[in-house]
């Protein structure tokens, strides 16, 4: 018989996001939080060779721990990095073509991979709930090659239509918006990550697609959490659980306090033989 998994739905947000960071890469990664999170926790097992850069400008640093968003422009957030730039010089990078991925998280992401980081309800000038606005994600989605969203698998978080495009997926979803609107041809959203599912995007109508989902929940559990229903590959794959190593080296090196990883609901999983 297997043996039983227990993790948080946090651990799997960050582990299936690791899972898509690939050796010899270059990404801009957003300033602490989630992302960074994931990025480490990559560079510590599957990919060591991934590169980046975090949005402040620093390029490849090597916390020794998870340092909280306020902090992120810090000394313990920059150790051992390769260089201390700003965040223009990174801009100029992406520009010219040097990032193959971004990694963003989002409080709404629609059906057509764009994000809102700005605010809820209402309307911009007399919102229900303002945030911190995008800061660098919009830079980090319009121009890296490819972008990465991290969002909890929640009904609010999945709108048809996000109340504010705070940085651009594909629009309206029309061919070439993006180029219409004077993004760099060939870029966009290529996937969207929750601690339950994994979608990319259909290259004809840039419509959201389903394409795994975790063997824990049914196809029915993630549809209620979406305000619209995705495309859904055929066949729908399973995505892998949590191993011992990936959650041991986020319990006891990369947030051995629980800071982040404390935040989220236990799930207890006995993989079928």
């Amino acid at each position: 018989m297997s043996e039983t998994i227990n993790f948080t739905t946090t651990e799997s947000l960050l582990i299936n996001v690791a899972n898509l960071i690939e050796n010899n890469k270059y990404y801009w990664v957003a300033i602490g939080g989630s992302p960074m999170m994931a990025m480490m926790l990559a560079r510590k097992t599957l990919a060591p060779r991934a590169y980046y850069v975090v949005e402040d400008g620093t390029i490849c640093p090597d916390p020794l721990e998870y340092v909280p968003f306020l902090s992120g422009a810090s000394g313990a957030a920059e150790y051992r990095a390769v260089a201390w730039k700003d965040m223009n010089t990174v801009g100029f990078h992406c520009a010219m073509g040097y990032y193959d991925y971004g990694i963003l998280d989002c409080l709404q992401v629609d059906m057509y991979g764009n994000i809102n980081s700005t605010f809820i309800g209402g309307s911009y000038e007399h919102p229900e709930r303002r945030f911190g606005g995008p800061g660098g994600a919009n830079e980090i989605a319009s121009m890296c090659w490819q972008t990465i969203f991290m969002a909890d698998q929640e009904k609010r978080k999945y709108p048809r239509r996000v109340d504010f495009i705070s940085s651009p997926g594909y629009l309206d979803g029309s061919p070439r918006a993006r180029e219409r609107a004077g993004l760099p041809a060939n870029t966009g959203p290529y996937r969207v990550v929750s601690e339950i599912a994994m979608f990319g995007f259909d290259e004809e109508t840039h419509m959201m697609k389903l394409l795994a989902i975790a063997p824990w929940v049914t196809l029915d559990d993630l549809l209620v959490e979406m305000e619209f229903e995705p495309l859904i590959a055929d066949p729908l794959e399973k995505l892998p659980p949590p191993t011992e190593q990936q959650l041991t080296v986020l319990r006891a090196e990369i947030d051995p306090g629980g800071r982040v990883l404390g935040q989220g609901t236990w799930i207890e999983y006995t993989p079928e033989d």
